[in-house]
């Protein structure tokens, strides 16, 4: 490992000069006293427990703060041109590492973003701000066939699982969800026992039903219920589509499903683990409806839902006919946006395929609103949230609450290396490698998950206060407004047709609306 590799070197080049300077005289002394500051500072750096990238890369790792501090004119320079933008900004990445650290800096010199480009968005403030209040709303998720409710926070863990994050990196997220008071997405890998922190989960079930699977690979109701039933599943959630790769599955080599990751995904271990492109338990839009009805019930009554990139607007449409002709509602869906994702997918898909989280919410929200639901059916935005006023655009979009999977591994040291699928993560968070791992200290990095989470909200809040409003319920499209082109702004009550409810069962509005809802059949995916 390098970081022994370094010691190492340091040692030997000590040696080497202290007999150098026992032979030479007296100048070589300086450069014993040089090597000596090295090798301690290379201790120092394997032994602390703040920077995961000093403890795998003792003393080189400096090299990356000394980027850090001159990152406008370099570091920034680099990723805009080898990374396509993809990358948070500097001021988004710079508030996730500062809200994680409990730092709650304020910067000079004003935007950095070009205010005159068409796409700029900003949120309008009020004359009159109202005071922020004493604690952050909890959205309730339930529908009138839950029995058990769960109280959300307005910011959670998203979905990332095991196998795709270390044990380390699960066990800060889990602990961090427990000492904070918010939900973590068990991602479709299974629970394992880094999941078992305390901290209150979302079950998330894909293609591979891994964790309720039979030995075809199959659904297995009585596992599903065994683990579903459990105190600390608090919502169970069934994953259609992800916006990193959606309509695609994946496959684990076998030479990485280790016994740990085995076991959480209830498969065998060293053999190859594939999750299907499709699902099994359902073909048509009722079939999918009913079967969320049924994880309902297996659960002992706790919140049902299901999780998409959205695709075809008609074939959510269908989705909504189902619940209508049914009378069956999910008690949640959460929108992924086209541009989320924290783990490896092809490059094709990241760039073109699956709709925009934005396009994605409005879509899902006034679908809801059209077919007289949206008051059962509360909606959760997944996909590039990391900052509070992005939790107010989100929510001006049309969600109830959102989660955050990219802005979360930040807060537990992730430096966009980008390594993610190569096992090769210079900080602990995306390896199965048990010597980069170490680089991970979870108690320190499950305070950072809590101080990430707490001030991201409450930044939310300050936000909502500055735009004169107490919370979400009282945030409105036309507080959210965007530059279309260099001589024209726009509010979101202006860009987009805004369904009334009912709508859609009444009279559907002449135009895209009416002719994806026509087209929509509750017995039939057609995109």
């Amino acid at each position: 490992m390098l970081r022994f590799f370094v010691l190492g070197v340091l040692a030997f080049l000590g040696a080497v000069t202290v007999l150098a300077a026992a032979i030479g005289g007296p100048g070589w002394w300086v450069l014993v006293a040089v090597v000596v500051l090295l090798l301690m500072v290379a201790i120092h750096d394997l032994v602390q427990k703040k920077h995961s990238i000093l403890r795998n890369y003792p003393v080189l790792g400096h090299l990356r703060f000394l980027m850090e501090d001159i990152r406008p004119e370099l570091q920034q320079y680099f990723i805009e041109r080898n990374f396509d933008g993809r990358p948070f900004d500097r001021n988004t990445r710079s508030s996730i590492y500062e809200q994680a650290k409990g730092i709650n800096e304020e910067h000079p010199f004003g935007t950095e973003r070009d205010v005159d480009e068409p796409g700029y968005e900003y949120l309008v403030h009020s004359t009159v701000p109202v005071d922020v209040p004493a604690e952050p709303p909890r959205v309730r998720i339930g529908g009138p066939d839950c029995t058990k409710p769960y109280d959300m926070s307005l910011l959670n863990v998203s979905a990332m699982s095991f196998g795709a994050l270390s044990a380390n990196a699960i066990s800060a997220l889990n602990a961090g969800a427990a000492g904070g008071g918010f939900a973590h997405d068990s991602g479709e890998g299974g629970i394992s026992e880094y999941h078992r922190q305390g901290g209150d989960l979302v079950w998330e079930i894909g293609s591979g039903y891994f964790g309720a699977r039979t030995e075809d690979g199959g659904f297995d109701p009585g596992k599903f219920q065994d683990t579903a039933g459990g105190d600390q599943v608090r919502m169970v959630s069934l994953k259609l589509s992800q916006g990193a790769k959606p309509g695609i599955g994946g496959v684990l080599p076998g030479a990485k499903v280790s016994k740990e990751i085995a076991e959480a995904r209830g498969v065998p271990q060293g053999e190859k683990c594939v999750s299907p492109s499709y699902h099994r338990v359902f073909k048509t839009p009722r079939e999918l409806v009913l079967f969320v009805a049924r994880m309902r019930e297996l659960s002992g009554g706790k919140p049902a839902g299901f999780k998409l990139c959205l695709g075809s607007r008609a074939d959510f449409l269908a989705i909504c006919k189902a619940m209508v002709a049914e009378g069956v509602t999910p008690d949640f869906v959460i929108v992924d946006g086209g541009e989320g994702g924290t783990g490896a997918a092809p490059l094709e898909y990241q760039d073109h395929v699956g709709t925009p989280l934005t396009e994605g919410l409005l879509n899902v929200h006034n679908a809801l609103v059209g077919v007289g639901l949206r008051d059962r059916v509360k909606v959760g935005a997944s996909g590039k949230v990391a900052t509070g006023v992005d939790i107010v655009k989100r929510l001006v979009q049309g969600a109830d609450y959102t989660n955050s999977a990219r802005a979360m591994m930040m807060a537990i040291g992730c430096i966009q290396a980008q390594t993610c699928h190569t096992n090769t993560c210079p900080v602990g968070v995306t390896t199965q490698d048990p010597k980069r791992m170490r680089a991970l200290h979870v108690p320190d990095k499950t305070q950072r998950v809590i101080h990430y989470q707490r001030n991201t909200v409450a930044q939310a809040m300050q936000v909502m206060a500055s735009m004169g409003v107490r919370g979400p319920d009282e945030l409105r499209p036309h507080m959210l407004r965007r530059r279309v082109n260099h001589d024209e702004v726009r509010s979101y009550a202006e860009m987009f047709h805004h369904l009334a409810p009912g709508e859609l069962l009444s009279e559907p509005p002449a135009g895209a609306w009416a002719r994806d809802w026509a087209f929509a059949d509750p017995d039939r995916f057609k995109s």
